[in-house]
């Protein structure tokens, strides 16, 4: 229509002189003139866009300062390590932070760092009407007009496959030359959290459990691969996927036996890898000592579970070296480094097995530190009450 201008909590439509006389007839209060000749008319707004305007205000306010405050940590973080403020990436931020705050603490979420605010604020939604109080989305009244189009979405895929299905029917093709099942393996549907940031809606569990079935039915269908981009666009993949994806591939040494050698093998302090020869006789070397002379029983049986579980304990020969850490924490770093070094010498069955029995999951546990107020983590100091 006509382009607005925004002055104070009203909207004013800036008019030719000709059109005066057209538009008084449409709007409540008469026109008039500004100091540079041109006629404006001031229009009433419903309150409903009053108030988006009034929360849109304070949510740019607040962008503003949270990102002035972002720029002057950058700036600071950047004299601090001596570097140029121009140059100084995110990824500068989080090394610099991690080296100027060190902490040991397992939870990300603990640990101190500094995102731009678009990371961290939760996303505000644009206008949903218009300057007279109609909304301009079509399912605006439902509550969550994002979560139901999204539904919508979804039946609209599926009512595309069926088109296409039956097309293909009718001129006699065959499905597999038109397309084929998605193939969903080593993903899962985004969880509640991420999928209400991405519709910037919250949902009940039930209407989550809708969203799951709907997404499940679309994917059976056995065309589901040719609407592959709206399925990965909710999807997520897992992490044992990505692990499963990394197999090392075996060498050959001058004896022309296959090895693999897996570096960083962590538990706690304890650093060290292992080297995995096939095939072998069973000899397993722990810094160059036999097993029998290294640890307790129980930490050499931590050190042989995963031969024992693959059946392959004459069948490889292991080299392992480690330091740091405890007699316990070093069993368990050649543990999985013994594990992952496994999986190039069986088959996928195997692997999966492995991973269920937790062998190819890494044990990021670590001590708990000491409280103030306390004797230990957990011990506190004996209590007298006189």
């Amino acid at each position: 229509m006509f382009p607005t201008l925004f002055r104070g909590i009203g909207i004013r439509y800036r008019l030719p002189e000709y059109s005066c006389v057209f538009a008084a007839r449409y709007f409540c209060t008469p026109p008039y003139k500004t100091e540079d000749g041109s006629v404006v008319q001031k229009v009433k707004i419903s309150k409903a866009m009053k108030a988006y305007l009034e929360r849109a205000k304070e949510y740019e306010s607040s962008m503003d300062q949270a990102r002035t405050e972002y720029q002057l940590g950058k700036r600071h973080l950047a004299n601090m390590m001596g570097a140029d403020v121009e140059s100084f990436t995110q990824q500068d931020i989080d090394q610099a932070i991690q080296y100027l705050f060190p902490s040991g603490l397992y939870d990300p979420a603990a640990r101190p760092s500094m995102k731009p605010p678009e990371e961290f604020m939760p996303k505000k939604k644009g206008a949903e009407f218009d300057e007279t109080g109609r909304p301009f989305h079509s399912l605006f009244y439902t509550g969550r007009p994002n979560f139901f189009q999204l539904l919508y979405d979804v039946v609209e895929n599926i009512n595309k496959l069926n088109a296409l299905e039956d097309s293909a029917r009718i001129k006699g093709k065959s499905l597999d030359s038109v397309g084929k099942k998605f193939d969903t393996t080593g993903s899962e549907w985004q969880p509640k959290e991420l999928l209400e940031k991405k519709i910037v809606e919250t949902i009940t569990d039930i209407e989550y459990d809708n969203f799951v079935n709907a997404m499940n039915r679309l994917v059976n269908h056995p065309l589901s691969e040719c609407a592959k981009e709206f399925l990965k666009e909710y999807s997520k993949p897992l992490i044992s996927k990505l692990e499963n994806d990394s197999i090392p591939t075996p060498q050959h040494d001058s004896d022309g036996r296959q090895f693999v050698t897996i570096y960083e093998c962590l538990r706690k302090t304890a650093r060290g890898d292992v080297t995995v020869k096939f095939p072998g006789t069973g000899i397993v070397l722990v810094n160059g000592k036999d097993l029998r002379s290294v640890g307790n029983t129980q930490q050499r049986e931590q050190i042989l579970f995963p031969l024992l579980f693959t059946n392959m304990v004459d069948k490889v020969d292991v080299l392992a070296n480690v330091s740091g850490g405890g007699p316990s924490s070093q069993a368990g770093a050649v543990r999985w480094g013994i594990a992952m070094a496994l999986r190039s010498f069986t088959d996928t069955e195997q692997i999966a097995r492995m991973r269920i029995a937790g062998l190819l999951s890494r044990d990021y546990r670590r001590r708990e530190r000491k409280k103030p107020g306390q004797a230990g983590a957990r011990r506190k100091y004996t209590w007298k009450k006189r």
